[in-house]
C-alpha cells in the first residue's frame, strides 16, 4: 500500500534527481538518488480542469545534479460571464521552478472550474507502507 505525506516543494532543494517523469499532462514523478519518491499532481474532480500547460526547459537537466532552486508562486484570475453580475469563471495558475547548475526548468499549470472546486496541485512523498 502506498501512503502520500503533503511536502512544501521547496524539498527537492538539495535533492538530486535520478529521474523525473510526466505522466499525461496531469503528474511528474521525480525521484531521487536516495529512493524517494515525490509526486506533483492534482486531483481532478467533475467540474474542473487541472493540468500541466507548459514545461520551459529540458527535465533532463535537472537529473544528476544537486537541485538549487525548487519554489512555486500561485495566482487566481475570476471573470465574469456577459451580462452578469456574478463571477461564474475561475482560472488558477501555479508555476513550480527548478535549477541545478545544468539549467533552469519552469513548469505551468492551470487550473479552470465554476469556482466550486480547488485547482490547487498537490506535492506528495509518497512511502510504501
Amino acid at each position: 500500500m502506498k501512503w502520500a505525506h503533503r511536502m512544501p516543494f521547496e524539498a527537492l532543494k538539495g535533492k538530486t534527481l535520478v529521474e523525473v517523469k510526466v505522466k499525461e499532462n496531469d503528474e511528474i514523478l521525480f525521484t531521487t538518488t536516495e529512493g524517494e519518491r515525490y509526486q506533483l499532481y492534482h486531483e481532478q474532480e467533475c467540474c474542473e480542469d487541472v493540468h500541466i500547460e507548459s514545461i520551459v526547459g529540458d527535465l533532463e537537466d535537472l537529473v544528476g545534479s544537486e537541485i538549487l532552486m525548487a519554489e512555486g508562486a500561485e495566482g487566481e484570475s475570476r471573470f465574469k460571464e456577459e451580462d452578469e453580475d456574478e463571477i461564474r469563471y475561475y482560472s488558477t495558475w501555479t508555476f513550480y521552478k527548478l535549477a541545478t547548475l545544468k539549467g533552469y526548468v519552469d513548469i505551468r499549470w492551470i487550473g479552470e472550474s465554476n469556482g466550486c472546486y480547488s485547482e490547487s496541485v498537490d506535492f506528495v512523498l509518497l512511502e510504501d507502507k
